[in-house]
Protein backbone atom coordinates (compact mmCIF):
# COMPACT_ATOMS: atom_id res chain seq x y z
CA UNK A 1 0.00 0.00 0.00
CA UNK A 2 1.50 3.21 -0.67
CA UNK A 3 2.00 6.17 1.56
CA UNK A 4 -0.37 8.71 1.78
CA UNK A 5 2.31 11.39 0.87
CA UNK A 6 2.94 9.26 -2.36
CA UNK A 7 -0.59 9.72 -3.79
CA UNK A 8 -0.43 13.14 -2.79
CA UNK A 9 2.63 14.20 -4.37
CA UNK A 10 1.25 11.56 -7.73
CA UNK A 11 -2.14 13.43 -7.95
CA UNK A 12 -0.32 16.74 -7.89
CA UNK A 13 2.16 15.73 -10.90
CA UNK A 14 -0.65 13.88 -12.92
CA UNK A 15 -2.68 17.21 -12.64
CA UNK A 16 0.23 19.94 -13.22
CA UNK A 17 0.84 16.92 -16.30
CA UNK A 18 -2.66 16.93 -17.59
CA UNK A 19 -2.76 20.97 -17.47
CA UNK A 20 0.09 21.55 -19.39
CA UNK A 21 -0.49 18.92 -21.90
CA UNK A 22 -4.01 20.32 -22.12
CA UNK A 23 -2.40 23.91 -22.60
CA UNK A 24 0.15 22.70 -25.32
CA UNK A 25 -2.60 20.60 -27.43
CA UNK A 26 -4.99 23.68 -27.21
CA UNK A 27 -2.06 25.67 -28.81
CA UNK A 28 -1.00 22.96 -31.16
CA UNK A 29 -4.86 22.36 -32.28
CA UNK A 30 -4.49 25.92 -32.66
CA UNK A 31 -1.27 26.56 -34.69
CA UNK A 32 -1.85 23.26 -37.09
CA UNK A 33 -5.85 23.23 -37.25
CA UNK A 34 -6.49 26.89 -37.36
CA UNK A 35 -3.76 28.81 -38.67
CA UNK A 36 -1.90 25.68 -41.13
CA UNK A 37 -4.75 24.52 -42.36
CA UNK A 38 -7.36 27.36 -43.14
CA UNK A 39 -4.50 28.67 -45.04
CA UNK A 40 -3.09 25.94 -46.93
CA UNK A 41 -5.57 23.08 -46.76
CA UNK A 42 -3.20 19.89 -46.11
CA UNK A 43 -3.73 17.02 -43.66
CA UNK A 44 -1.59 14.98 -44.98
CA UNK A 45 1.46 16.34 -42.23
CA UNK A 46 -1.15 16.53 -39.02
CA UNK A 47 0.46 13.26 -37.93
CA UNK A 48 4.13 14.89 -38.18
CA UNK A 49 2.84 17.89 -36.54
CA UNK A 50 1.24 16.33 -33.78
CA UNK A 51 3.36 13.47 -33.13
CA UNK A 52 6.57 15.69 -32.93
CA UNK A 53 4.97 17.99 -30.84
CA UNK A 54 3.73 15.14 -28.32
CA UNK A 55 7.10 13.22 -28.43
CA UNK A 56 8.59 16.46 -27.54
CA UNK A 57 6.26 17.69 -24.99
CA UNK A 58 6.57 14.11 -22.74
CA UNK A 59 10.36 13.58 -23.44
CA UNK A 60 10.64 17.08 -22.00
CA UNK A 61 8.79 17.03 -19.13
CA UNK A 62 9.97 13.90 -17.87
CA UNK A 63 13.55 14.90 -18.41
CA UNK A 64 12.53 17.61 -16.14
CA UNK A 65 11.70 15.76 -13.57
CA UNK A 66 14.98 14.80 -13.14
CA UNK A 67 16.47 18.40 -13.11
CA UNK A 68 17.07 19.57 -16.67
CA UNK A 69 18.87 21.97 -17.20
CA UNK A 70 17.74 25.01 -19.60
CA UNK A 71 21.01 23.92 -22.14
CA UNK A 72 20.00 20.80 -21.76
CA UNK A 73 16.21 21.37 -23.22
CA UNK A 74 17.53 23.18 -26.03
CA UNK A 75 20.06 21.14 -26.65
CA UNK A 76 17.25 18.53 -27.07
CA UNK A 77 14.97 20.98 -28.78
CA UNK A 78 18.12 20.93 -31.29
CA UNK A 79 18.36 17.38 -31.96
CA UNK A 80 14.79 16.83 -32.63
CA UNK A 81 14.38 20.20 -34.93
CA UNK A 82 16.81 18.67 -36.84
CA UNK A 83 15.11 15.72 -37.78
CA UNK A 84 13.30 15.17 -41.22
CA UNK A 85 11.54 12.78 -43.18
CA UNK A 86 14.37 11.14 -45.87
CA UNK A 87 11.69 10.26 -48.51
CA UNK A 88 9.99 13.48 -49.24
CA UNK A 89 11.24 16.92 -48.92
CA UNK A 90 9.48 19.24 -46.41
CA UNK A 91 8.55 22.69 -47.64
CA UNK A 92 10.48 25.77 -45.07
CA UNK A 93 6.73 26.93 -44.29
CA UNK A 94 6.18 23.41 -43.26
CA UNK A 95 9.74 22.79 -41.49
CA UNK A 96 8.43 26.51 -39.58
CA UNK A 97 5.42 24.86 -38.50
CA UNK A 98 6.74 21.69 -37.27
CA UNK A 99 9.77 23.75 -35.54
CA UNK A 100 6.28 25.99 -34.24
CA UNK A 101 4.96 22.76 -32.31
CA UNK A 102 8.42 21.63 -31.18
CA UNK A 103 8.99 24.64 -29.35
CA UNK A 104 5.75 24.91 -27.54
CA UNK A 105 5.82 21.31 -26.82
CA UNK A 106 8.98 22.52 -25.17
CA UNK A 107 7.58 25.59 -23.64
CA UNK A 108 4.90 24.22 -22.28
CA UNK A 109 6.80 20.78 -20.54
CA UNK A 110 9.61 22.38 -19.08
CA UNK A 111 8.78 26.45 -18.69
CA UNK A 112 9.33 27.36 -14.73
CA UNK A 113 6.91 30.09 -15.47
CA UNK A 114 3.45 30.08 -14.07
CA UNK A 115 0.50 28.75 -16.06
CA UNK A 116 -0.57 32.28 -16.75
CA UNK A 117 3.17 33.21 -17.92
CA UNK A 118 3.25 29.73 -20.08
CA UNK A 119 -0.44 30.53 -21.87
CA UNK A 120 0.26 34.43 -22.57
CA UNK A 121 3.40 33.46 -24.04
CA UNK A 122 1.73 30.86 -26.79
CA UNK A 123 -0.71 33.60 -27.38
CA UNK A 124 1.81 35.65 -28.28
CA UNK A 125 3.56 33.08 -30.10
CA UNK A 126 0.11 31.89 -32.12
CA UNK A 127 -1.03 35.90 -32.50
CA UNK A 128 2.33 36.98 -34.78
CA UNK A 129 2.11 33.19 -36.80
CA UNK A 130 -1.64 34.45 -37.39
CA UNK A 131 -0.81 38.11 -38.44
CA UNK A 132 2.15 36.65 -40.92
CA UNK A 133 0.14 34.36 -42.07
CA UNK A 134 -3.08 36.79 -42.75
CA UNK A 135 -0.99 38.75 -44.93
CA UNK A 136 -1.87 42.03 -43.37
CA UNK A 137 1.77 43.36 -42.31
CA UNK A 138 3.71 41.93 -45.96
CA UNK A 139 2.23 40.54 -48.89
CA UNK A 140 2.49 36.66 -49.04
CA UNK A 141 4.38 35.39 -52.18
CA UNK A 142 4.77 31.69 -53.00
CA UNK A 143 7.34 30.66 -55.54
CA UNK A 144 7.82 27.71 -57.77
CA UNK A 145 10.79 26.94 -60.50
CA UNK A 146 9.33 26.47 -64.02
CA UNK A 147 11.15 25.18 -67.54
CA UNK A 148 10.45 27.64 -69.93
CA UNK A 149 11.10 27.38 -73.43
CA UNK A 150 10.58 30.84 -74.91
CA UNK A 151 14.43 31.47 -75.48
CA UNK A 152 13.56 34.94 -77.27
CA UNK A 153 11.58 36.17 -74.28
CA UNK A 154 14.66 35.97 -71.65
CA UNK A 155 16.40 39.06 -73.19
CA UNK A 156 16.15 42.31 -70.53
CA UNK A 157 14.28 44.52 -73.26
CA UNK A 158 11.65 41.80 -73.41
CA UNK A 159 10.84 41.53 -69.31
CA UNK A 160 7.41 42.68 -69.62
CA UNK A 161 6.63 40.27 -72.06
CA UNK A 162 7.72 37.83 -70.30
CA UNK A 163 6.20 38.40 -67.11
CA UNK A 164 2.93 38.61 -69.32
CA UNK A 165 3.67 35.10 -71.29
CA UNK A 166 4.33 33.43 -67.65
CA UNK A 167 0.87 34.79 -66.51
CA UNK A 168 -0.51 33.45 -69.45
CA UNK A 169 0.74 30.44 -69.72
CA UNK A 170 1.17 29.35 -66.12
CA UNK A 171 -2.62 30.92 -65.28
CA UNK A 172 -0.65 32.21 -61.98
CA UNK A 173 -0.96 35.70 -60.83
CA UNK A 174 2.84 36.25 -61.15
CA UNK A 175 4.38 39.09 -59.69
CA UNK A 176 7.82 38.50 -60.57
CA UNK A 177 10.25 36.23 -61.74
CA UNK A 178 14.16 34.97 -61.60
CA UNK A 179 15.65 33.71 -64.40
CA UNK A 180 18.21 30.94 -62.67
CA UNK A 181 20.11 29.11 -66.03
CA UNK A 182 20.04 29.50 -69.59
CA UNK A 183 20.33 26.58 -72.45
CA UNK A 184 20.72 28.27 -75.34
CA UNK A 185 21.92 24.52 -76.79
CA UNK A 186 18.32 23.14 -75.65
CA UNK A 187 16.40 26.51 -75.84
CA UNK A 188 15.13 26.56 -72.39
CA UNK A 189 15.63 28.10 -69.26
CA UNK A 190 15.06 27.43 -65.40
CA UNK A 191 12.88 30.29 -64.10
CA UNK A 192 11.40 31.13 -60.49
CA UNK A 193 8.15 32.75 -60.56
CA UNK A 194 6.68 34.62 -57.90
CA UNK A 195 2.78 34.65 -57.32
CA UNK A 196 0.69 35.56 -54.98
CA UNK A 197 -1.77 32.77 -54.25
CA UNK A 198 -4.76 34.34 -52.48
Amino acid sequence: MFPLIDIIGFKMMSSELLSRYALNLIFACLLIRGIYYRNYRRSDLFLTFFGFNTIIFFVSYLLNQVELSTGAAFGLFAVFSILRYRTEGISAKDMTYLFLNIAIGLLTAVSIGSMLDIFFICIIISFVVFILESGLVIKQETSKVIYYDNIKLVHESQKELLLDDLKNRTGLDVQRFIVNDIDFLKDCCKITVYYSER
